[in-house]
C-alpha cells in the first residue's frame, strides 16, 4: 500500500514540476512576444533583435509542446 502511495506522490510531484515549468515557459514566451512587439514598433535596425526573439519564441514553443506531450503521457499511464 505504501509503495502505491509513494508512486502516486512521485507522479503528483512530477506533474506539479511540469506545470510549474509550463507556467514559467509561457511567461518567458509572453515576455519575448512583448519584447518583439516593442521592437517592431521601434522599427529601423531592429531586424537582428526581431530574429533573436523569433528564435527564442520558437524555442519556448518547442519546450512547451514537449512538456505538454509529457503531461499527456503521464495522464495516459
Amino acid at each position: 500500500m505504501d509503495s502505491a502511495v509513494d508512486v502516486l506522490a512521485s507522479l503528483e510531484e512530477r506533474v506539479h514540476r511540469a506545470v510549474e515549468m509550463v507556467a514559467k515557459l509561457r511567461a518567458e514566451r509572453d515576455a519575448a512576444l512583448a519584447e518583439l512587439a516593442r521592437v517592431k514598433k521601434s522599427g529601423g535596425a531592429a531586424d537582428a533583435e526581431t530574429e533573436k526573439l523569433r528564435a527564442e519564441r520558437t524555442q519556448v514553443r518547442s519546450r512547451i509542446e514537449k512538456l505538454l506531450g509529457q503531461l499527456d503521457q503521464l495522464s495516459e499511464s
